[in-house]
């Protein structure tokens, strides 16, 4: 299971690091990815990190986040965080982890929830205007 941590209240353009543990699984070099939910609206994406079959990690991330927001990861802790930098009142929402245990796939193929198998709880991110 992925339990995500890490939330709270935060001014605008302020920072905060969100944590997704997994345990039970281990995810290596798989894809993990963050999502989120505002109020009203549906889950989106916000950014995906995965091996690139190489040498190196790869990362996507949605415009809206593009330069703000970085995924990094410690597979010595099993655990992939999400550093959140200048956040804006638009940012508030619960935010998901999410891991694929399959095959490696083209990252556009993660900007959607389907090759997704294992989910977090989520975990709120407040930013106050």
């Amino acid at each position: 299971q992925l339990q995500a941590s890490g939330g709270g209240l935060v001014q605008a353009g302020g920072s905060l690091r969100l944590s997704c543990a997994a345990s039970g699984i281990t995810f290596g070099t798989g894809a993990m990815g963050w999502f989120r939910q505002a109020p009203g609206k549906e889950r989106e994406f916000v950014g995906v990190h995965r091996w690139n079959g190489g040498s190196a990690y790869v990362a996507s991330y949605t415009n809206v986040v593009k330069g703000r927001f970085t995924i990094s990861r410690d597979n010595t802790k099993n655990t992939v965080y999400l550093q959140m930098n200048s956040l804006k009142p638009e940012d508030t929402a619960v935010y998901y982890c999410t891991g694929d245990s399959g095959p490696r796939k083209p990252l556009s193929v993660y900007w959607t929830e389907a090759p997704y198998d294992y989910w977090g709880q989520g975990t709120l991110v407040t930013v106050s205007s």
